[in-house]
This record gives C-alpha cells, structure tokens and sequence, in this order.
C-alpha cells in the first residue's frame, strides 16, 4: 500500500492497542481506534484475562509472537517474568514435555524437563508424590493485559493516534468493493469516520463486525471458567505460572491466593446475540456456574493439598474466541478490500500478532510465517456456520491433550470424499483426513505386502503400518494408484493470462500448449509462498496445481481485469499412475501415444483412458515413470475401475510421504515456507533470472543455510531440533522411512556450514538423541534414469 492512509482500528483491547502502537511506530499516524467500552478496561476478553504467558507452542509462528510479546512487555514494563512451569503426572505427559521441550529449542526458546524434586522447589505447594516431572521455563510468565495495552495506546496516541472509547461500531461502509469508512455510534448520536483501511481486532465481537462487512469471520466465543482460592499460607507473587494439563487447569498467584483456570468443563458457546444478554460485570463475563467447576477443584486439591481446606471465590465464566483450526485469524478479507481481522488472537500472541499485522499493513509482508494464520486459509466448507461452532468447541476440548501431528479430526467426518472413496473403503483404506478430504495413508487389503522394517518407537508408530512398505515397494517395481484429488486445482484464463503467471511465477511458463512447468510463488522478500505445477492448456488457458486455498486467495488478489482465475477442484479429481509399469497399464486402454518420444516428461495432452475423457500430464511426485490423469468428479470412479486391476496397487500417503523423501521432493508449509528462498531450499533450478517476476529483486542468491537430508539413527516425526557439537543448529522438516534406500530419512534445516555430504550431526528426538548423517540428495536416483524412460 503507498502512503500513509487513514486506519480504523475497531476494539482497543490487548490487539487494537498494540497495533496501533505498531503502526504508529511505523510512521502511519492517521489511526483512529472506536471502542464500544471505556477506555482502557473496556468489558472485552482482555479486562479479565489472567495473563498467563506460556511461549511454547507447536507452531514456530505461535512460538514466535509469543516470545516477541514477552520481550515487548519485559520492556513496557507490564510483565512479570516469573518463569513457566508444565507438570506431568502420567507417564504419557512426561514424554510428551520432552517433545514440548524439543519445539522450544527448535523455535528459540529455552526450557528444560526437571525432575519432581525440581517441580517442588519452585512450586512448594505440589503433592511430590503426584509429579513426576515438569517443563520449567524461565521467560515465561505474568502479562498484565489492561496495563499492557493502556502502555502501547497511550505510545499511540502521543504519536498521533486517537481512541474513541463508548463508540459503537453500527456500520461498515464500502463503495466498488472497497471499504470507505465506519460507522459508529456514542452519545452524540452517528457520525462516520472515513478510512481507506479498517482491522477489525474486536475480538468475540468479531462476527458481528464481519457481518457488517460481508465478511465471514470464522471464530466461536466460548465461556471459560477463572476462579480465585482463599488465602494460602504458601503461595507468593513469585511463583511461576503452572499448568496440570493432565486436568486441563491452570495456576497463577494473586498475593496469597491462587487464580485456577479450567478447561476440563463442558463447552459453553455464546451467541452474538447472547454476549450482552448473559454479561454480568462486563460484557465478557457471565454467571460463574459452580456446578461445572466442582470437579476441577476437587482435581486442583488432588495436585495443591493445601487447596482442600479453602473454597473457591470470585468465579467467573470469561468468554474468549476459538477458531476451527486454534490459529488466530490474521490478513485481508477476501470479499472487502482494504478490511483486514486481527481476530482470535489471546494475551499471550498479542504483540507478536500486532507486529505481523503491522507488517503485512506497512511493508505488504511479514518477518514471520503466517500461513498457518491467515485468513483465507480455509476451504468454504469450513466457514459454514455448524463446521466453526463444531470444530470451536472441540478445540476447547483438545486445548491441552496430547495431539499426534498425524491426529485426524473426528468429525464432521466425512466431509471431503473424492469420486475414489467407496473403492478406497472396499479395500480397508485407514483414512486421515487433511482440509477436510479423507485422504488414506494406507490400504487393508494390501496387508500381505506388508514388509519388515526397523522398529518404531510408540510416537512413529503411530496413524502408521508396515503396509506402506509394501506399497511404496509396489510403487518402485510395479505400478500403484495415488488419489492426488485434494491437491487444490486452479484454472487462469484470459488473455492476459500468460503475462500475468509469468510475472507471478519465477520460472517460465510461457511456453507451447501442452507444456507443464514447476514454478513458484514468491513473496516481496523472495520467500516462497508456495510451489506450483503450471501447465499451458492454450494460448489463453492455464491450470495450476497449487496447494491450497492461500495459492488461490493469492492469485485471485494479484489477477488484472483480462484474467480469470477459477478454482476446479470441487469438480475434478486425480489419480496419479506410477511405476515402472505404469506405461504398461495405461498404454492399451488409451488414444494417447504413452511412448517417451510421443509424450515426453513435464508435457500434457488431453484423450481418453477407456470411457474416460482425461487430461494427463507426465509428471510425478514420487520419482517414478507416470501421469496424473485429471477428469470430472462425476467420472472418476469410472476412471478408477478402468485403471484398477489385479497386479495394481493402491497406494496411501504413508507410501507417498516415503517416496517424495528419498527423491527430495520438498512439501510447502513444512519443509518450506516464506522464511525460506529458493536456493536456499534447493529448489533455484525453478527461478528464471532472465525474466521479470514478484521478488526477483529481493532473491538472496548467496544462501546461509540449507534445507538437507539426513539419514538418522531412527524416524522422527518433524519439528525436532538437530544439534552439532552440543549447539542447537537447526531443526527437522519432514520425517519418514525411505523403504527403497534402507534409512530413516529426516529433512533438515542446517547453516551452509553443515550442510555437506558426511557431516555428523545429532536429532533431539523426546528424551534422547539420535545420530544423523547429512547425505547427498536425491538419495533415490540422482541421474533422474527412472523418470524419464
């Protein structure tokens, strides 16, 4: 965006506050924040959140704001840092906060696993009996969020800003698909006040501003219970906040009583409609329900004895927001320009949030990866109403169990099926499910090519079988079938659309008809905002195969006037035919010339395979000779049983996952994301630097560390640190056994220092370290001999 325009920040809670104290800082002066409260305890989620600053987190991104809004309020003043502490009480949470431990050192953060003996020293009141270990943090700790965000309004607006408390948001105004301005009401009646850019930070008023927007804001409040015990001789200011997430609770001083927060409760959603007719003191709190909270008390008693011989006091059921999916909601609306969320976003992420925020605002991108936050991530499915209220109140459920990263959602399942799913389920498919589509990861019925493999531990072991093994095995000798169908597909059209992708894209696609090019996206910075398989149907006629709904989001947002940009999934499937063998199956079923000559590698044409009017193109994701053969939904179980026979092999995404490793196929969102160029992700062969393309210019050509293979001791599962010489250098991407080389195979990110072939290096996998060697990729096939035969 040029200039400085006139921002409208609605809500100065936690959010509102720090984002203008960010943008404010950045040099954009004209911001005006409407609150519908007083100024700065304003009724919202922040007046009574207890403040508690946990870093650690499974995400980088969530890690990240985190520790960002530690150091920011460190400095403001208004936290204290009184350190973390997790404790475990079963053996199963032990281990798993050597996992928690392992992200925290990844991401930056330091912590450690203590023993008991440790627990009791800085937590006096625990049952030593009942703990048998803990995650201590020491940079965790207490935020308070009215002063916290008082602080940065009151930088704001001794920067120019202003802030208009008792102001009701009544209308958002939009002219050609722009917002204009926003309406508000205060006790000297309507008034509008223009804007050119408007953030909704309302928090769990948020879907009632995006509904005067026209915009889905895909967020559930939901009522948590907060209550304070009587006095206790043994508690002090100082004691680190604590977590017994084997009980879903958890503790914080106030003087000499404890604050216990409890999530082991029944989910209690709340209405838009219902937030101001339930509020007791403020609009974000209501009645506490004593009944409900009984059993986390009698669980709090079990942990703290001392808690036994006091009641609680001063309960309340304080609603704050949760989306499908537990990231906040963060970037610009796709159905109104210039209006933007900084939604979801709790105490903890605040700052970070707001800095990110700031950044896409003033620069047009981030210092962080926010793809796992931005708004447009979900599939339309997942914005309907039912899917957000379900999905809202089993993320509340979950928000301290112990989740496999391969853990599928429960329901609403199914949701996404693909024309293949009644023959996948008739050979006992053991479905995952991913953006909503059930995706098998491996088949029953392929049970007697199951192949012994070195022993997994519990964790790997996991959503796995030795099946995979034989059906990767089929794949490299034989043929299989893969269901590639929730690979998002997009159709670019017009006649502006070859001038617009080659722009877009760093490679050339502005080839003949009939041509497939791999190509990627990138960010102002040269981050890599996803990878892409673009093949020229016709002069005007492109189809993408993309990742997901941010690469059409990202299009749609980028396209000119002359171009259409479409998306075919919902319409069309694929299956992706590979293996040796894989000409031998197709070739007698086809009008198409399959020959390597007559159908040369990363081409496309459109014929038949049987009945079935297909568009195949030859490439492939697991590194050997085959087509991805496209048609409509509405033929593709045609397709399959044309295709299905007897020496055939169904193969899941246990297999798949296995065989893109040992070919060094790079999977976007988890071996690389915006952080990450190119050629540092080793994927330079896909940047043309002859030509003209978005973030050309700020391609480092000269990388600092690379994304490598390493053959380890043992499978990982992704997200471990990997460690040299007793320092933490870099962390793990993908994980899997290579069935074809032999070898656990872990990507890694590692300084170009260590990237070379030999280099010994080590993985902090839970509680142990397993050795690993930085190999020569790809480990299967390097000469490409196999593909293009």
């Amino acid at each position: 965006m040029v200039g400085r325009p006139r921002l409208v920040i609605i809500g100065a809670g936690i959010v509102g506050c720090a984002l203008a104290d960010e943008l404010t800082g950045r040099g954009w002066t004209d911001v005006t924040v409407v609150e519908r409260g007083p100024l700065f305890r304003t009724g919202g989620s922040s007046s009574h959140a207890p403040g508690l600053v946990f870093q650690t987190n499974s995400s980088k991104a969530m890690t990240e704001f985190a520790a960002y809004t530690v150091r920011k309020y460190l400095a403001l003043g208004t936290f204290d840092q009184v350190g973390g502490l997790e404790v475990a009480t079963t053996p199963e949470r032990l281990h798993d906060l050597h996992r928690r431990r392992g992200w925290a050192e990844s991401w930056g953060v330091h912590g450690e696993v203590i023993g008991p003996e440790e627990c009791a020293r800085l937590w006096p009141l625990l049952d030593r009996a009942k703990v048998l270990g803990g995650y201590h943090v020491p940079t965790d700790g207490l935020a308070d969020a009215v002063a916290s965000g008082e602080a940065q309004a009151r930088r704001a607006i001794a920067r120019g800003a202003r802030f208009l408390g008792e102001h009701t948001v009544v209308g958002v105004e939009q002219r050609g698909g722009r917002v204009v301005g926003v309406t508000v009401e205060s006790a000297d009646g309507p008034r509008t006040v223009p804007a050119d850019v408007v953030v909704c930070a309302a928090g769990f008023w948020g879907p009632t501003i995006g509904a005067l927007a026209g915009v889905s804001v895909p967020l559930l409040p939901l009522a948590h219970q907060y209550a304070r015990s009587g006095r206790l001789a043994g508690v002090r200011e100082s004691l680190p906040i604590l977590r017994h997430q084997d009980r879903d609770l958890y503790f914080r001083a106030h003087g000499d009583r404890l604050g216990i927060g409890s999530y082991a409760h029944r989910p209690m959603p709340v209405a838009q409609h219902e937030i101001a007719a339930r509020a007791t003191t403020m609009p974000s709190v209501q009645a506490f329900t004593a009944e409900d909270f009984d059993p986390a008390w009698a669980d709090a008693a079990e942990l703290l004895p001392e808690l036994a011989a006091s009641k609680h006091t001063d309960g309340i059921n304080g609603v704050f927001s949760f989306t499908p999916d537990g990231f906040p909601l963060i970037g610009e609306a796709a159905e109104l320009e210039g209006f933007w969320l900084a939604e979801a976003v709790w105490v903890t992420h605040s700052a970070g949030v707001a800095r990110a925020v700031a950044e896409l605002l003033v620069d047009g991108v981030s210092t962080f990866d926010l793809h796992e936050c931005e708004l447009n991530r979900f599939e339309p499915v997942q914005l309907a109403p039912a899917f957000v209220e379900e999905r809202g109140r089993q993320n509340f459920v979950e928000v301290y169990d112990i989740i496999h990263p391969l853990q599928p959602m429960e329901s609403p399942r199914p949701l996404r099926t693909s024309p293949f799913h009644v023959r996948q389920r008739e050979l006992g498919a053991c479905f995952l499910e991913g953006a909503g589509w059930e995706r098998p990861h491996w088949f029953e019925a392929n049970a007697a090519l199951a192949e012994e493999v070195p022993e997994r531990d519990e964790w790997a072991a996991r959503f796995w079988s030795p099946i995979a093994a034989g059906e990767a095995r089929a794949t490299r000798e034989r043929v299989a079938l893969y269901d590639m169908t929730p690979l998002k597909r997009i159709e670019v059209s017009g006649p502006g659309s070859a001038a617009f992708l080659q722009y877009l894209t760093t490679n050339d696609v502005d080839r003949k008809p009939g041509s497939v090019t791999y190509s990627l996206l990138l960010d102002s910075r040269g981050g890599i905002r996803s990878d892409l398989t673009v093949a020229r149907l016709a002069e005007d006629r492109f189809q993408v195969g993309a990742n997901g709904n941010l690469d059409l989001d990202w299009l749609r947002r980028h396209a000119p006037a002359n171009v259409r940009v479409a998306d075919l999934t919902p319409g069309t499937c694929c299956i992706g035919v590979w293996g040796p063998q894989a000409r031998e199956l197709v070739q007698p079923l086809t009008d198409m010339d399959l020959s390597h000559e007559g159908f040369r590698y990363f081409s496309c044409r459109s014929g038949y395979v049987g009945h079935v009017p297909v568009l195949a193109m030859r490439v492939s994701y697991v590194g050997e000779l085959g087509w991805e053969l496209y048609t409509s939904a509405d033929l593709g179980l045609k397709l399959w049983d044309t295709l299905y026979r007897e020496g055939v092999t169904a193969g899941g995404r246990a297999a798949f996952n296995s065989l893109r490793l040992e070919k060094g196929y790079r999977l976007w969102g988890v071996d690389m994301t915006p952080e990450h160029n190119p050629y540092e992700a080793g994927i330079g062969f896909a940047v043309r630097e002859d030509k003209d393309f978005l973030g050309r210019e700020a391609l480092a050509r000269e990388p600092v560390r690379r994304l490598v293979p390493l053959l380890s001791a043992a499978v990982v599962l992704g997200k471990e640190p990997v460690r040299h010489a007793g320092r933490t250098v870099g962390h793990v991407t993908s994980a899997a056994y290579g069935h074809t080389v032999g070898h656990a195979i872990a990507y890694a990110w590692l300084p170009v220092e260590l990237a070379q072939p030999g280099t010994e290096v080590e993985i902090a996998y839970f509680d142990r370290l397993v050795p690993a060697t930085v190999a020569a990729e790809p480990l299967y096939d390097p000469k490409m001999e196999k593909i293009r035969r």
